[in-house]
């Protein structure tokens, strides 16, 4: 079992990679993936035309003032909750940071053919950003790489917001609305939140009607380095934890998340006192399935009630947790057939 010290330090290596948009390899259970109707799918019904062609002042996440002589049309991105969003609307996005990752981690939208690949995310070429000379470059509030200095006077830069747990959804909205501006599809970007509200309406209707309105979740994804499997929990705040609660769920992970994030790290052992009969267990693995593999004989793992009863649903693999309203559509869509999946 961890001590506080090792937990410390775990949680701030994790929340660090986290805050730059890279989850380590999530956490899996047993055999009981979430049957989604929809897979992660796109927004429907949005783009649509133009709004406006012409010259574009925006107040950016950073609170930046930028000036573009007109609506952007080539768009690079280097995180993938930006870059679905802006697909999203409609966006001509030219380059991204890490396609293959994205492909994998987030398919709530799908990659345009052609589209190049700039480098990492935490690392992303500048040589290879100025090559498509782009009419606007997106980067992450929370980005702190300082691409946008060696970008400076290059090609405009406009920042998204970055994370604060417990704000996310509102985030989330400002960004749908700043980027919208920027592409001159504003439009657009009212259908798009329209959809996302309407969908977690919907959710919430569905979980009312399976009795589960108030009933508690938890989420995690997680990893394992040899034997010892590391669970991430998506603390109060989180934005799934904002998703669960707008549909009706009640977050059972009392430990307090990051600031920026809401989330934290524990083990099998500090899941010990999750014995409430009702508790359900979410998680993510795009990739290796610790819950599933790491955890299935652990004598602690199969203690608890949720394992025991099956209330345990594996997201489809390519749901990204740090998405844009794609992606909040699909995990509400998930949760809520989960949920009745119960009954």
């Amino acid at each position: 079992m961890f001590n506080h010290l090792t937990r410390g330090a775990a949680a701030t290596a994790l929340l660090a990679l986290a805050a730059c948009g890279t989850t380590a390899p999530p956490v899996s259970t047993p055999d009981t993936s979430v049957p989604p109707s929809s897979p992660v799918a796109a927004p429907s019904g949005v783009p649509g035309d133009l709004d406006s062609t012409g010259p574009v002042s925006v107040v950016d996440g950073k609170g930046r003032t930028v000036e573009l002589p007109a609506t952007a049309d080539t768009v690079v991105a280097l995180e993938w909750g930006e870059a679905e969003t802006l697909l999203s609307l409609g966006a001509n996005l030219v380059g991204i940071a890490d396609p293959t990752g994205f492909s994998t981690w987030d398919k709530a939208v799908a990659l345009p053919e052609g589209i190049q690949d700039i480098g990492m995310r935490s690392e992303p070429s500048i040589e290879s950003i100025l090559a498509l000379d782009p009419d606007v470059v997106v980067l992450s509030g929370a980005d702190t790489s300082q691409v946008d200095r060696q970008l400076e006077g290059k090609v405009p830069v406009v920042f998204s917001t970055g994370s604060k747990a417990g704000e996310d959804l509102d985030r989330l909205r400002g960004d749908v609305e700043l980027f919208a501006q920027v592409l001159g599809r504003a439009s657009a970007g009212e259908e798009l939140l329209t959809q996302m509200d309407d969908a977690l309406s919907a959710a919430k209707s569905r979980v009312g009607d399976a009795g589960a309105a108030g009933s508690p979740f938890l989420m995690a994804d997680g990893w394992k380095e040899g034997s010892v499997v590391s669970i991430r929990m998506f603390a109060k705040g989180s934005m799934v934890d904002e998703i669960a609660t707008s549909i009706g769920l009640v977050n059972a992970w009392a430990e307090p998340g990051d600031e920026a994030w809401g989330l934290g790290v524990t083990d099998v052992e500090g899941m010990a006192g999750l014995t409430a009969e009702d508790l359900r267990l979410f998680y993510s693995a795009s990739e290796d399935d610790v819950f599933a593999d790491g955890l299935a004989q652990n004598p602690i793992w199969q203690s608890l009630p949720f394992v025991q009863k099956g209330r345990i649903h594996k997201l489809t693999p390519g749901t990204w947790t740090f998405g844009g309203p794609a992606s909040v559509m699909s995990i509400a869509e998930q949760f809520a057939t989960a949920v009745e999946s119960e009954q």
